[in-house]
């Protein structure tokens, strides 16, 4: 009698093998963190033996969930391949997407994968200022964006929630100089009116010695040390630092990271944010292997 995988466990339990935690894998799948312990059960159920240890702070591997995971990643990679030769190519349409300058590089992988499964779809690009992208959804002029937005206030699929921080150069004490440089991606960002109204709040006089479109021009300026800038903390530049507490400064806000969908958008839009959600689940494992090595 031959036995069947559920792909949709799979797909579960590397997320979890990857975060060592329900919560982290529920929060990537958009997922109850019940709904996720029920479906590596379940899995488990199915293949005779524990995958994970559950330990009171992280999970942990068995060593049948090492030699699973390493195999199940292979299983995966052929389902998406076979469905990318017999299904995906003949889809055809444009896909218009979105996202703001500091974002474009988490976007990057997502975009490869896409177009690599789906070639016959078109793609075009817009990079701008999240408030402009939140219009533009709204208008129907983009299919699919990653906005950023207050995390009090998120709209659409909320991807991950981070700091807003104070990024400066690790040579220069440029942070210490009254009125204090800054260095702003662009005048219609979404961190320019928190970030200016940190500053008014603990009366910090401020100039501007650069705004631009773009996120490499904002971190050359800030890399010579003639700024600082304010940043999500995962979009830091590794030669750039995070200012602590210490230096003085007004603490930022945190800000969601949200998925928005036009109202209007084509079906191909959902296997765009699976490839969207399956490059994140890497690009965080591989964030915390680094961390870890």
């Amino acid at each position: 009698m031959s036995r069947n995988l559920d792909l949709a466990l799979i797909r579960t339990f590397i997320a979890v093998a990857d975060h060592r935690s329900m919560t982290a894998a529920a929060n990537l799948l958009f997922m109850t963190q019940g709904a996720v312990s029920q479906q590596v059960k379940r899995l488990e159920e199915c293949l005779g033996c524990a995958l994970l240890i559950r330990k009171p702070r992280q999970l942990e591997l068995t060593s049948q969930g090492e030699l699973f995971l390493a195999k199940s990643r292979g299983l995966l990679q052929l389902n998406d391949e076979i469905w990318a030769d017999t299904v995906g190519s003949p889809v055809r349409g444009h896909l218009r997407i979105g996202a703001p300058p500091d974002l474009i590089t988490s976007l990057a992988p997502a975009l490869k994968a896409f177009t690599e499964a789906y070639p016959s779809v078109e793609l075009s690009m817009k990079c701008a200022p999240s408030p402009e992208l939140h219009e533009d959804i709204k208008a129907g002029h983009l299919d699919v964006a990653l906005i950023e937005y207050l995390a009090t206030s998120p709209h659409g699929e909320v991807i991950r929630t981070e700091p807003l921080v104070w990024v400066a150069s690790a040579t220069s004490d440029t942070w210490k100089a009254r009125p204090l440089p800054l260095s702003l991606v662009d005048e219609r960002c979404a961190f320019r009116p928190l970030v200016l109204g940190a500053l008014a709040k603990e009366g910090i006089a401020w100039r501007t010695i650069f705004e631009n479109g773009s996120f490499e021009a904002t971190a050359s300026t800030v890399r010579v040390g003639l700024a600082i800038t304010a940043w999500l903390a995962s979009t830091v530049p590794e030669d750039l630092i995070k200012l602590s507490s210490e230096a003085g400064l007004p603490e930022l806000p945190e800000f969601a990271v949200c998925l928005r969908v036009s109202s209007v958008a084509q079906p191909v839009v959902e296997d765009f944010r699976r490839c969207l959600l399956d490059s994140l689940v890497k690009e965080r494992a591989d964030t915390v292997e680094s961390e870890v090595v």
